[in-house]
């Protein structure tokens, strides 16, 4: 008897294949096989005179989704249902989520097996788990189905409907989502805070005291009783003390003053309390609390700690990584439990085994929390793993471990002290037994050194003690404004507010990045203007669509749909043909919306209070810009696609204003020609200039500054080194060719140029530099082995970033280059570019040949296009009209 196992990658098929006798058959379905249509054009023939078609549902019939085959899984199918015909029955091995039910669900749609069916559901992919899986096989569950499927089509529903009305109101290209409107909301709302906060300023003392000779610190708290100003007493909207707090606010001078008075005065301890505090272990990871953690110890974005996470669960070493639950089963309790012992001995032991409940309605299904796999944990030091990888499975491990260990048992220490009229404290801290903190300390890589510097200890004091004061400094502070939003401060947000899934937090934040709603700086993500816009004009037309609560709503009853305590089709008649529903809404705004009033967008501190000139910032066809003028006298300038609201001062408005009202700031004259050169600022950034546009010059020879030079620090030397690039720098040594430095859009570079022999370029990094670099230098420089680019002639073999496995196809190498452009991966004579923001080291070869197929089926589609299209069209047409009608049957039987 043969069985046919289907999972969803083959990294995922090639593990479980060793687990399973040579009569299993182990194939790769690569994701979902079909989906609603994702263009007009892939929508059928059928189907493309429907008013409803665009969306893809069928809104007039109990909205049946139109259910296509994309190009790149038809082959896919076909050998799947090849396979089917050999085999004697069918094991749906997905993932144990709504997704991997779906997957199944379709699958079965679209093969139509005539053999036995089963399913099997895991949470690791271990020898044990798999074979327990597969004596407990059960049906696909319809319920799960069902609210995946809501889930789609209501995300569709939303996207198709809000987007169209963006793209005739604000700019082309612009998107709406369920879950991703309403985080860019809470972004601009962040920075509107920040916009609006006026910083307040205080003054206070801290003084380096010593007694038995050991030196601790302490800061002034009070003044004649009474409080003294911290920054929790200012008005955040006025940079003054908050009505009704009663607190000395101290400015320089007077701190300076009472230090003078106070300084060589004895001091006192008045009063010292020693509080005893115990602290538990955090429980083990969920899909949020991994990508929280992730971001903030490793500085990995949401999407890459999830592949990252994909790659270890489909190689089996941790448990399915998208899990709500905080439970460990009793396999994983005994392991952990071993496991501490062994490390760290059993004082380091909880005196009973833990188990954690999970707070969050609705958790992610049967799952346990995310743990390293199997009855024995593999230390970190015992897996071949390396980069990203080991340090993902590092921080797992390690919450894991400490989830079972002993409570931490510290001292808390205040001391209390008087100088005149003017009252410190000191605080300390005493670590009595450091428990789980020996093996995970939250926020930090290395838990010795943390515990370390957790512990503030005092010297032995008691009341009526006198420590001399060794040093006394004046010190000021600002108010800050509220935080940014980070990747993992957006998901706790998010996950607390009981928004979207945390499985897909992942792709929504990859989706506000990619779309130009965000820029991620300095770990933080910062709104762009497009963001203001866009919420702007949700806010005001469509308020319900990104109210936290009224999202929240949206979940739970998708989470009662699952769980089969709520029906899905009046669910969606509500929410999309009721009477507040979204299409009337839509309808209903439309006509309302002013395309004008929609592009121009609101910010605080535009200007000056005695600036008579009126600001405006603007949405138009080629970015942001700002509007300026005095009644019909208007002046337009463009803002720099990296300037952010939050950037946009008074000053920056004036100089953009100003060189576009006054012409742009002459830097010099160029000696040889005599033409003036400029520095302006344009949409990417600042540049140089030579002469201005004219019938004579109509195109002036322009130069962007090197990243990290701004427009104050331009010499007049640096303009025309600029100006004079590319630079010949010599011949070389064995060709005779010429070698050139020069500055392209990816930065600073050498090349050496071969004319039909092609060109061999380097890059140039710091500390070298584009207009001071030698021949010489040149010449080590294209010496050293290649590290970039793409293949062509005249160059050398490029050694991969990554070597992902072979293809199952013709077992040709897959694998990661580093290209022109960011990393790809090649099979062969194709390649395809990693998406943005990939981690190299986490990339798996399911994803590589996700990408290569997609890249190949649109290249051969544009090579033969009108003849594919009208051959897909028909066989996808036939395809959907049986799955369409196979679905109805199926909801018909479900939901009767």
């Amino acid at each position: 008897m043969s069985t046919l196992v289907i999972v969803e990658s083959p990294t995922k098929a090639r593990t479980i294949r060793n687990f399973l006798p040579s009569s299993y058959r182990v194939e790769a379905s690569m994701g979902h096989v079909r989906d609603l249509p994702p263009s007009a054009e892939e929508i059928p023939e059928e189907y493309k005179t429907e008013k409803w078609a665009q969306l893809g549902v069928n809104v007039e019939s109990n909205f049946e989704p139109i259910y296509v085959i994309p190009k790149d899984k038809q082959k896919i199918v076909k050998e799947l249902k090849a396979a089917l015909k050999q085999a004697d029955e069918l094991v749906l091995a997905t993932d144990e989520d709504r997704e991997g039910e779906s997957i199944s669900w379709h699958l079965l749609q679209i093969l139509q097996p005539k053999v036995p069916i089963k399913r099997m559901v895991f949470h690791e992919i271990t020898q044990e788990a798999i074979r327990e899986a597969l004596r407990n096989c059960r049906t696909v569950d319809e319920q799960l189905v069902h609210a995946q499927e809501t889930r789609r089509i209501l995300d569709r529903l939303y996207g198709y409907t809000l987007s169209p009305l963006l793209w005739k109101k604000i700019a082309r290209g612009l998107s709406a989502g369920r879950v991703q409107s309403v985080a860019v909301r809470l972004l601009v709302s962040r920075e509107r805070e920040r916009r609006a906060f006026r910083s307040g300023g205080y003054w206070d003392l801290k003084a380096l005291l010593e007694h038995t000779q050991s030196q601790f610190e302490s800061k002034l708290v009070s003044l004649g009783g009474i409080k003294v100003a911290t920054g929790s007493d200012f008005d955040e909207t006025t940079g003054k003390i908050a009505q009704g707090r009663n607190v000395v606010l101290l400015d320089e001078a007077q701190a300076e003053a009472l230090k003078q008075r106070i300084f060589g005065k004895p001091w006192t301890v008045t009063n010292l309390e020693e509080k005893a505090v115990t602290r538990k272990p955090l429980p083990p990871f969920t899909t949020s609390t991994l990508q929280q953690e992730s971001n903030r110890k490793l500085r990995l974005s949401a999407r890459q700690t999830m592949q990252i996470a994909q790659s270890l669960y489909e190689r089996g070493y941790i448990t399915y990584m998208r899990t709500d639950s905080v439970h460990l089963s009793e396999q994983a309790i005994t392991a952990t439990r071993e496991c501490v012992e062994q490390k760290y001995g059993k004082n380091y032991l909880s005196p009973k085994p833990r188990q954690y409940t999970t707070k969050s309605k609705g958790a992610q299904e049967a799952h346990e929390a995310i743990r390293p796999a199997g009855n024995h944990f593999r230390t970190p030091q015992e897996t071949d793993l390396s980069g990203a990888e080991l340090s993902l499975y590092d921080l797992i491990w390690k919450r894991t471990v400490a989830s079972q260990m002993a409570d931490s048992r510290q001292t808390n220490i205040t001391v209390e002290l008087k100088v005149e009229d003017a009252g410190f404290r000191s605080t300390g801290k005493r670590i009595d037994f450091p428990g789980f903190l020996r093996a995970y300390v939250e926020g930090s890589d290395d838990p010795e050194a943390a515990l370390e510097d957790k512990e503030v200890l005092l010297p032995p004091l008691k009341v009526g003690d006198h420590p001399n004061c060794k040093q006394l400094e004046v010190v000021g502070h600002e108010t800050q404004p509220p935080a940014r939003f980070t990747e993992a401060s957006l998901v706790k947000t998010l996950e607390s507010e009981g928004i979207g899934r945390p499985s897909t937090y992942a792709s929504v934040i990859g989706t506000i990045i990619d779309r130009g709603y965000v820029q991620l700086k300095n770990n933080a993500l910062i709104p762009t203007f497009t963001a203001f816009a866009v919420t702007n004009l949700l806010e005001k037309y469509f308020p319900d669509l990104v109210d936290i609560r009224f999202t929240a709503r949206m979940e739970d009853t998708l989470d009662d749909i699952a769980a089969g305590e709520a029906p899905w089709l009046p669910y969606l008649q509500k929410f999309y043909l009721g009477e507040t529903g979204l299409e009337h809404q839509v309808k209903d705004q439309e006509s309302k919306i002013d395309t004008k009033i929609a592009r121009t967008i609101e910010l605080e501190q535009l200007g000056d209070e005695n600036d008579p000139i009126q600001y405006r910032v603007c949405i138009g066809k080629f970015g942001p810009y700002i509007e300026a003028g005095k009644g019909e006298e208007m002046i337009t300038a463009s803002i720099p696609q990296d300037l952010t609201p939050a950037d946009l001062t008074p000053d920056v408005i004036r100089e953009l204003v100003g060189q576009k009202a006054e012409g742009p700031e002459q830097l010099g004259t160029d000696p040889q020609t005599g033409t003036v050169i400029y520095v302006l600022i344009g949409p990417y950034g600042p540049y140089i200039q030579l002469g201005l546009e004219s019938e004579d010059n109509k195109k002036p020879k322009r130069v962007s500054l090197p990243k990290g030079v701004d427009k104050e620090s331009v010499t007049m030397d640096m303009a025309l080194g600029l100006l004079a690039l590319p630079r010949l720098l010599g011949t070389h040594p064995e060709t005779g060719a010429k070698i050139k430095a020069a500055l392209g859009p990816f930065g600073p570079y050498v090349v050496h140029d071969q004319g039909k022999e092609g060109k061999d370029y380097r890059s140039i990094k710091a500390p070298d530099d584009v207009l001071t670099i030698s021949l010489e230098r040149a010449l080590e420089l294209l010496a050293q082995p290649k590290t970039s680019g793409r293949g062509g002639r005249g160059k050398k073999e490029i050694p991969p970033l990554r070597e992902l496995g072979t293809h199952p196809e013709d077992g040709e190498p897959v694998n990661i280059y580093d290209g022109r452009y960011g990393p790809y991966v090649k099979h062969g004579k194709v390649n395809a570019s990693l998406p943005k923001d990939s981690a190299v080291e986490a990339f798996t070869l399911a994803q590589g040949l996700e990408l290569l197929a997609a890249k190949a089926g649109s290249s051969s589609s544009s090579r033969s296009k009108s003849k594919t299209t009208k051959t897909a069209s028909k066989s996808t047409a036939k395809t959907t009209k049986t799955t369409t009608k196979k679905s109805s049957t199926t909801r018909k039987k479900t939901t009767s």
